[in-house]
């Protein structure tokens, strides 16, 4: 009787793990097309000086780490924007960024750009590591947190 009882147990504490989703391939294939779209969506706004279409992009809580190392808020990033102090010309993306999925609800892109354009008032051109994280909300996908890192040449 006591085994039927601890394996009872045992088995209602396990349910709610045989009901939990895990993310099919096709989900994951699914969520890499929509942040490749979306990153696409993030570089038009950039270039284009788009700060509407960068507040739906960016989070509330977004955060940015430049190539200095400033951390930088969603307020003072649209502030660069809206003041013509960020002035993107170009950002190029690798073909080969790769994009991980957690959960079917947050990705991870990594690449490297090549960007020419003002900075905070300052020329900026090169090649940097990229980073970008996605997380999907109620409005949809937005970027939640991003870094670049200036690639240093041999």
């Amino acid at each position: 009787m006591k085994h039927l009882l601890l394996l009872s147990l045992v088995s209602l504490a396990a349910t709610p793990f045989g009901f939990a989703q895990t993310a099919t391939a096709a989900d994951t294939k699914t969520v890499e097309q929509e942040v490749r779209q979306m990153i696409e969506q993030y570089r038009t706004a950039l270039t284009k000086k788009d700060t509407a279409a960068l507040e739906r992009i960016w989070a509330d809580d977004y955060t940015f780490i430049n190539a200095s190392g400033t951390v930088l808020t969603k307020a003072e990033r649209l502030a660069n924007a809206k003041s013509g102090a960020t002035n993107l010309g170009t950002i190029e993306s690798d073909p080969n960024m790769k994009i991980r999925v957690y959960g079917g609800d947050v990705a991870i892109a990594v690449s490297r750009v090549t960007i020419k354009g003002q900075y905070s008032g300052k020329a900026t051109s090169g090649q940097f590591q990229s980073s970008i994280v996605f997380a999907k909300t109620p409005s949809g996908w937005q970027l939640v947190c991003n870094q670049i890192t200036p690639v240093a040449l041999p």
